[in-house]
């Protein structure tokens, strides 16, 4: 006679053999999958350094918790929750979180980053430091922010010549819509060298 299996009854619910195993959806949604399987320990994820290890402890434990925690119709029912929590946490983290980092790194190659290069380009110390044809990597770091008729930009991203790579730092003020390098600045760490493009001065 084939077992029945009770969920739902917290650590009475004697877990299912077959479904015992890694559960991806709480690994990669975390937090957000403990909310939806009524498992709210997950919540430890905004516990600085714990969340670290809990990531690991949910996809380990997920099912098992998953199963104890929530009335499930059957073994069935649960399999096919949890395949859409997978399916959900790898769009996340394949898909949407990658298309927010490309749109992030766009609005950071505006104006203010396509003068920099410009000058970073053209200037001969820099020819001089990394090589020729210096290219910059795809990567952009900084902030951008907006206040009444006037911007700021502080942006950094890596440079590339056939000889090094190097660091660009960048600060650049938008005033009528119109932006203006106020500092630029290239540094080699690797070699202690810097590089002053552009000085506030200028």
């Amino acid at each position: 006679m084939e077992r029945q299996y009770i969920s739902g009854m917290g650590k009475a619910s004697v877990v299912p053999e077959e479904i015992k195993g890694w559960n991806w959806g709480a690994f990669l949604l975390n937090w957000i999958w403990g909310i939806g399987n009524s498992t709210f320990i997950a919540l430890l994820m905004f516990v600085p350094v714990v969340n670290l290890v809990m990531m690991l402890i949910l996809g380990a434990k997920g099912n098992e918790w998953a199963w104890q925690n929530r009335t499930w119709r059957d073994i069935a029912h649960f399999k096919s929750t949890q395949k859409k929590w997978r399916n959900a946490g790898l769009i996340l983290v394949f898909v949407i979180f990658p298309i927010m980092i490309i749109s992030l790194i766009s609005m950071m190659k505006g104006e203010a980053y396509d003068l920099s290069v410009k000058a970073v380009k053209a200037h001969p110390q820099v020819i001089s430091l990394v090589g020729k044809n210096p290219e910059p990597g795809f990567f952009v770091l900084g902030d951008i922010t907006y206040s009444g008729e006037g911007g700021k930009a502080n942006v950094n991203y890596s440079i590339k010549g056939d000889k090094s790579a190097a660091e660009v730092y960048v600060y650049a003020t938008d005033v009528a819509d119109k932006w203006e390098l106020q500092e630029v600045v290239v540094i080699d760490k690797k070699q202690g060298e810097m590089v002053v493009v552009v000085t506030p001065e200028q």
